[in-house]
Formats: structure tokens, sequence, C-alpha cells
């Protein structure tokens, strides 16, 4: 893209990013995250109520007498944005591309988490570590990362979900809420993602179009993996054909929720045929409840 096409696209999505930000926050941003946990302020003498999993042991110890740590939540937050370019990304049937919601999404989040002084970072993953940009504050920060958004061309196009949730614990020390935005056409992460929502707050925005989920019976078409580019042709008018395909995508969901579920990450399913501020406010609705 050039670089005058690249700077009005970028502008445009940043005036739709804000306008979005303020409609689903409402100035209820930081109720929607847990923040960046608690953080160490001093010690000071138990007092009967005390919780004893706050009693401070080498403090008490060297006093001969129990003393308690007190923490205090800390205001400043991490925003880690961690995103699927994988070629699946690449489809769209109702007029969007899954990528198109991924991009507007993601720079919602971020200008939403800039407007309250926090830091935003990015990993760009496919099935390894396409890109990382490090967390920082301001507005020309958040820019870069929807330049980086609109015109970045991934190296590989599969997906390795595992790898990316892997990388991002070892690489970001504190604690920060992290989105993991993808499709989820992958297996294997269960592991990756409970150690990392133990470390973390993370939040699952899935995106998905319609006809992954229900073919239309229209005939002879083709079909592309467009991870590894093959093409299958098939008769979409065999009625057991299409039933079997909308059973796998059922399946697939399924085990997806019970994934979340099991894992404790707050998640959300995104029709990218369809407007994503609905599925979003109610996300950060339900987050703020349990506060």
């Amino acid at each position: 893209m050039e670089t005058q096409d690249l700077l009005k696209e970028v502008r445009k999505i940043e005036i739709k990013s804000r306008g979005l930000s303020n409609q689903i926050f409402a100035g209820e941003y930081h109720s929607a995250f847990k923040g960046s946990g608690m953080a160490f302020s001093e010690v000071r003498e138990y007092q009967p109520g005390d919780e004893i999993r706050t009693i401070d042991w080498n403090v008490t110890a060297r006093f001969n007498h129990p003393f308690v740590k007190i923490f205090e939540e800390e205001r400043e937050m991490t925003v880690m944005l961690i995103i699927d370019v994988s070629g699946s990304e690449n489809f769209g049937s109702q007029g969007k591309l899954k990528q198109q919601v991924v991009l507007e999404m993601s720079a919602v989040l971020a200008f939403s988490a800039i407007k309250n002084n926090d830091k935003v970072g990015m990993i760009l993953f496919s099935d390894k570590i396409e890109k990382f940009i490090v967390p920082k504050k301001g507005s020309t920060h958040i820019l870069t990362i929807i330049r980086e958004l609109i015109d970045f061309k991934p190296e590989s196009k599969g997906t390795d979900i595992s790898g990316a949730l892997k990388y991002f614990t070892g690489v970001i020390k504190k604690r920060c809420t992290a989105f993991i935005i993808s499709d989820f056409m992958d297996n294997g992460f269960d592991d990756a993602l409970k150690i990392a929502n133990k470390k973390h707050d993370v939040v699952a925005l899935r995106i998905y179009d319609r006809r992954e989920m229900e073919m239309p019976g229209i005939g002879i078409i083709p079909i592309q993996d467009n991870e590894s580019g093959q093409v299958k042709w098939v008769d979409s008018s065999n009625k057991d054909l299409r039933k079997n395909y909308k059973m796998r995508a059922l399946k697939h969901e399924h085990d997806l929720k019970e994934i979340f579920a099991k894992s404790g990450v707050d998640a959300a399913s995104i029709d990218a045929g369809r407007s994503f501020v609905r599925p979003l406010i109610n996300l950060f609705k339900m987050r703020e409840k349990r506060r």
C-alpha cells in the first residue's frame, strides 16, 4: 500500500475506532477490566480478621510476631493484543473479511487503552511469532500499531495458538489484560491458555464467518483451505454432506466453549458479517458484574 493511501486508511480507522470505543465502554473502561493486579505496599502487624495467606513469614520470623502484607490495586494497566494473522483470517462471505473485523476491533481496544493512559503492546502470530511490539503509551504508538495491522504481510499461513501464548507468557512478565483475537481454527492450546490466564487476565475473542458454520446448498462448489492452499470440489446439494459439515462446526464451537470455561477465560464469539459492538458490550458488562 502506498504511504498516502496507508495514512488515509489509518486516519479512517482512527476516527471509527474512537467513536466505537466511546460507545462500547461509555466511561466504564476500568470496571470492564480486572486490572494488572495488586502491588505490594507495606507490612503491618497482624490484626484479628486478617487472612492467613497475607502473612509475611519472613518478617514474622524476624520479629517473632505476626505481620501481614498490605497490597494496593495498581491503576496503570498494560493491554496486550495477541492477534492471529494466519491464512484462515482471509475469509469472508458477508462482505467483510475476518481480518478486517480483527483490525477494527483491535483498534477500538487500543484506543480505549490509550485514552485511559494505559500501555498497549501487540503480538502478531501465525504458526510462528510474526511480530512483537513492546507495550508503550501514547497516540503515536497506537497509530504505529494500526499501521502494522493494516499493512502487515505475514510470512506464514499456518496457526499455532499454543506457541503464541507461550511466547506471550515468556516475554510479558508483569500481569496484564490480554486479548487473544483469532478464529481459533487450531487444537492443543488448552494447557498454554490455562497457564497464560493464571499469570494474566486473558480474554478470548473468536471471529467466525457464517459460511464456516453452515454450507449453502448450491451445487458443485470449490472449498479452499486458506492455510494450506488446497482446493477441494464438493457437491453442496448433498444433504448428508451439509449436515456433517454443520455438525463438525458445532462440535468445534462446543469444544472451544469448554476450553475457555476450563481455563477460566472470558470469551465472546463475533460474527464477521455483523457488528462486534453488542458482543463486546455484553462481554464487558458480564465482567463488570463479577468485580
